[in-house]
């Protein structure tokens, strides 16, 4: 038996690497890689593309001299050759996701821009239905700020910034919440509602849209390129012999047992 890592004494033989892999629970990160490589793998790039992508991978790991590269290669048991093929992989798994959904940006932000849209507002709660009903009126007829009253008698977190909340996307707060605060219009001061256990004012203080710009196209990528990985995913298998199975679980099956 061959050993392929040696930590410190202990040297690690081909065949005890599968066991350890399983043990550890690094088998679907492999799976996921191997799945990323078959993808990116017809991407072509061309030369100024390598260049590029190769300057970019040695700028972000700091190999900047030959010594810093064969530390590298030795850190990781890399080639060379493999090290040149990762310098270039998340550029192509880049080329890949905008030649896969890049025409689907449009329809899918469309889809689903309310969810990315982001709201300012402010927020009171109480358990205390008398006090939250008299604190609208207050806020309500100016006599006090909604800052003022939100830090001194709000019963949550919000107290500690004058009840001012955001921005946050409009699936992040409560899901109440969240329809109040898209059926308003900004100023629009709610009066007071139960929400759970809590009596909650509620004010719309900005309504920020979203819009198609790089951030938002990279991250619409992110999130279609996940969900294909997810599917991906679901379909793998991992399988153990029957003695490593024995040995696992005390099974006595002759057929490999899937893990996944």
């Amino acid at each position: 038996m061959k050993g392929v890592i040696q930590i410190g004494k202990q040297e690690i033989t081909d065949e005890e690497l599968f066991p350890l892999l399983t043990q550890y629970g690094m088998l679907p990160q492999l799976a996921r890689e191997v799945i990323v490589d078959r993808a990116v793998g017809s991407i072509e790039c061309t030369p100024e593309e390598e260049n590029f992508a190769r300057n970019r991978f040695y700028q972000q790991n700091q190999l900047f001299t030959e010594e810093q590269v064969k530390e590298w290669l030795a850190r990781y048991g890399m080639t060379m050759q493999q090290l040149q093929e990762l310098s270039l992989k998340e550029f192509k798994l880049e080329k890949f996701k905008h030649q896969t959904w890049g025409n689907k940006l449009e329809s899918y932000f469309i889809q689903y821009k309310s969810r990315l849209d982001r709201v300012v507002y402010s927020l009171l709660r109480t358990k205390n239905p008398g006090l939250a009903q008299e604190l609208y009126f207050r806020i309500q007829g100016e006599e006090c700020t909604f800052g003022e009253l939100a830090k001194k008698y709000s019963e949550g977190s919000e107290a500690e910034t004058e009840g001012l909340i955001g921005p946050v996307e409009l699936h992040v707060p409560h899901p109440q919440i969240s329809q109040m605060l898209i059926a308003s219009k900004p100023g629009q001061l709610w009066p007071p509602t139960q929400v759970g256990e809590w009596i909650i004012i509620v004010k719309l203080e900005k309504y920020i849209g979203s819009q198609l710009d790089e951030a938002t196209r990279n991250r619409l990528l992110n999130e279609l390129f996940n969900e294909w990985l997810r599917e991906k995913m679901q379909g793998v298998k991992f399988f153990i012999s029957p003695q490593e199975s024995s040995n696992l679980l005390g099974s006595s099956e002759s057929e490999p047992m899937p893990l996944i």
